[in-house]
């Protein structure tokens, strides 16, 4: 099975949204695909979960968002909500998550 890690950097809620588009599709053509937040995405998590978003939701229920930055969250002042959220932070290299950890599981890298 071809496997895809997508790390979100972007702040712009458009480009996040053609990232959960992706990565549902991704999941429903039988390829496994994870989202990691990392860079100013960060601080989108906020306001997807209080406006509800239904594509967030599907993505978390899906099992898709593997995690978020937890050094960009206290960078870009979103630490105290993304602890408080359901999402795993990640801060394994240096406060933020590893590429090469999902590399030497087999993953392909997509950055948006």
């Amino acid at each position: 099975m071809i496997k895809y890690a997508i790390f979100a950097f972007k702040g712009e809620l458009m480009c996040f949204i053609h990232v959960l588009l992706n990565a549902i599709e991704l999941a429903k053509k039988g390829k496994e695909a994870k989202i990691i937040i990392e860079g100013e995405a960060v601080t989108l998590i906020e306001e997807l979960e209080k406006s509800g978003n239904p594509l967030f939701k599907k993505a978390k229920e899906m099992g898709l968002i593997d995690c978020v930055c937890k050094a960009c969250s206290a960078k870009m002042g979103a630490l105290e909500y993304n602890e408080k959220s359901d999402i795993p932070l990640c801060d394994e290299m240096s406060g933020h998550p590893s590429m090469n950890r999902f590399i030497d599981d087999g993953y392909r890298i997509i950055t948006l």
